[in-house]
């Protein structure tokens, strides 16, 4: 009976772990609306229909996007992408740049792009060619990989996401000293691209996407008052800066994860998102995970539920929708040790602030949630 129980646990594990791949995700549904209106008219309509006008993250989405639009002679699209006037530098992951590192004199004011030498940060023309450092899951030791090519920073960020998870990001001082730790360890002699960047452009839902495919010499703001966005759809999607007045069909997007404000045990939580939308969120790839981190910050409670559960006579965790954990993002001391199943339930929650890591948690804790429509 020991044997026979060990081989259908091994059986059921190797199952699992066949089952486990990367996937890729739209966290969005689109809606091609093939009216004519101004980008604030079209943002209007989609408040009051979907959830706003389009944001998009990445070419899946906006080949997903391509894929709503069911007419074709079009010029342009209206997008969710609006020129605020107010510059502001961020990272390619979307979050905001609270700690920067500048050399001295920099920034200069004058380019939009930053790579590292020595440790400090310097701005650059985007489209200068350098070598860049990716932020990666395969190198367990330091999280980074080092891309001795040559290549302008949009092009660096294309690569660092297909190849990798994105350009690195710099959040702190000790993230900082570890990079330049990782070059010199690395005898990298070049100065590499980081994942920092600004503009002045803002999506109409608030989202951090750092998703800026902009056509060959746009944005070029002709006639001085060029502040909304369309997309080319003969151009496989590519961004203009256009006159906002003009008149347009436009895109809305319905947003597939929704974040609930009430406080519920992770039961109650399932039984609410179950009745309501879908399930529960999964969270099975960094491109998820990115839009739980746009989502989960709206948050009034310290962590927030997930279709995370520990599944106590395997010892592993698993999510609602019967995925392994393949993707990890556990907080240290998290997720990688025996819960102690006997004493209570345990449940996976993402935290609301910091680094938003995976944590385990009593069932019976009173969080917010994040309902999936998927």
């Amino acid at each position: 009976m020991f044997f026979l129980r060990m081989d259908q646990t091994l059986y059921f594990t190797f199952l699992l772990i066949a089952l486990c791949s990367v996937s890729e995700c739209v966290q969005r549904q689109y809606h091609f609306i093939n009216v004519l209106k101004t980008w604030t008219e079209a943002q209007i309509f989609c408040r009051e229909n979907y959830t706003d006008l389009a944001t998009v993250d990445n070419m899946n989405d906006m080949n997903e996007l391509m894929k709503s639009v069911n007419v074709g002679g079009l010029q342009y699209i209206w997008i969710g992408l609006q020129r605020t006037g107010v510059d502001k530098w961020q990272w390619s992951s979307g979050e905001p740049a609270l700690y920067l590192n500048w050399g001295p004199t920099q920034p200069d004011g004058r380019d939009e792009c930053a790579f590292m030498r020595n440790g400090e940060w310097h701005d650059w023309p985007c489209s200068d060619s350098r070598t860049f450092i990716c932020n990666s899951s395969n190198n367990m030791n330091t999280g980074l990989v080092f891309v001795n090519q040559m290549k302008n920073w949009r092009d660096a960020q294309s690569f660092c996401r297909q190849n990798h998870i994105d350009l690195v990001s710099v959040r702190n001082q000790n993230e900082n000293q570890q990079i330049q730790k990782f070059i010199n360890d690395s005898h990298i002699s070049t100065d590499v691209w980081i994942g920092l960047f600004r503009d002045s452009w803002q999506w109409s839902d608030q989202s951090d996407s750092s998703f800026r495919n902009w056509n060959s010499g746009q944005p070029d703001n002709y006639g001085g008052n060029q502040n909304c966005t369309g997309i080319n759809p003969n151009a496989q999607g590519q961004l203009h800066d256009i006159f906002c007045n003009s008149l347009y069909p436009f895109v809305c997007h319905e947003d597939k994860l929704i974040l609930i404000t009430e406080t519920l045990t992770w039961t109650e939580a399932l039984r609410y998102c179950r009745q309501n939308y879908t399930d529960l969120v999964s969270v099975h790839s960094v491109q998820m995970q990115e839009e739980v981190m746009n989502v989960v910050k709206r948050a009034s409670t310290e962590a927030v539920w997930l279709g995370l559960h520990n599944y106590c006579s395997m010892n592993m965790w698993l999510w609602l929708s019967g995925e392994i954990v393949c993707y990890q993002n556990w907080a240290p001391g998290n997720g990688t040790t025996p819960e102690n199943c006997s004493l209570e339930k345990r449940k996976g929650a993402v935290q609301s602030g910091g680094d938003q890591r995976w944590i385990s948690l009593p069932e019976t804790r009173k969080l917010n949630f994040i309902c999936s429509r998927y």
